[in-house]
Parts: C-alpha cells; sequence; structure tokens
C-alpha cells in the first residue's frame, strides 16, 4: 500500500510555468513506476508523463513533449513534473499514480495498470 499526495497546483498565465510535487508514504518508493495523468471536464483521464522506478526511463505525451519533464527522487519519496510554457489546454485536474513493477526501466502508460491514485491538484492556464 503507497498514499499519494500531490501539490503544487494553481492558477497561470499562458507561457508560465509550475511544478508539481507527489509526496509517497507507506511501502519502499522505490519499487514504483509512477505516472502523471490529467483530466480536463468532461475528458477522459489521460496520460501526460511516466517514470520508470530507476528514474533512467521516461515516456511523455507528444502534447507535452519538450515542456514538461517528469523526474524522481527515491531518497525523497517524491516524483516531479516541471511544466513550462503551459497552454490553455494544458488546464485540467492533475493526478500522480503508482504501480509496482519487477522492472527497473519499464514505464506504464495506461491508467488502468496503475494500482495507487492521489487525489489530484488542480491545474487551470488562462490565455
Amino acid at each position: 500500500q503507497v498514499q499519494l499526495v500531490e501539490s503544487g497546483g494553481g492558477s497561470v498565465q499562458a507561457g508560465g510555468s509550475l511544478r508539481l510535487s507527489c509526496a509517497a508514504s507507506g511501502r519502499t518508493f522505490s519499487i514504483y513506476c509512477m505516472g502523471w495523468f490529467r483530466q480536463a471536464p468532461g475528458k477522459e483521464r489521460e496520460f501526460v508523463a511516466g517514470i520508470s522506478r530507476s528514474g533512467n526511463s521516461t515516456e511523455y505525451a507528444d502534447s507535452v513533449k519538450g515542456r514538461f519533464t517528469i523526474s524522481r527522487d527515491n531518497a525523497k519519496n517524491t516524483v516531479f513534473l516541471q511544466m513550462n510554457t503551459l497552454k490553455p489546454e494544458d488546464t485540467a485536474v492533475y493526478y500522480c499514480a503508482a504501480d509496482p513493477t519487477f522492472s527497473v526501466v519499464r514505464v506504464i502508460t495506461a491508467p488502468k495498470e496503475y494500482d495507487y491514485w492521489g487525489q489530484g491538484t488542480q491545474v487551470t492556464v488562462s490565455s
């Protein structure tokens, strides 16, 4: 069992930046592949970024490549999402997710494969 708590959301103008954090408690953080997802009103939850257990492998949605960066600090049980050059279409509730994996390099992109979820943090980007 792991508990996830996101922070760092807020309101920003287009072109601005935010850094989301997700703090994990419970079992050993380093056994989890971590992911960030987002859900806008009336839309399905979508994959944003993922990082492997080791932190050496990452994947991004095409819509955020070059603007967002996922990273993790296993010593601090925290995963981050640095979001730059934000656009109004990035407005959504952002969720952190965790899934235990045997592979240290695998990155999971499908939300149904994640076992644990945070409560979400709102990001609003105004034009």
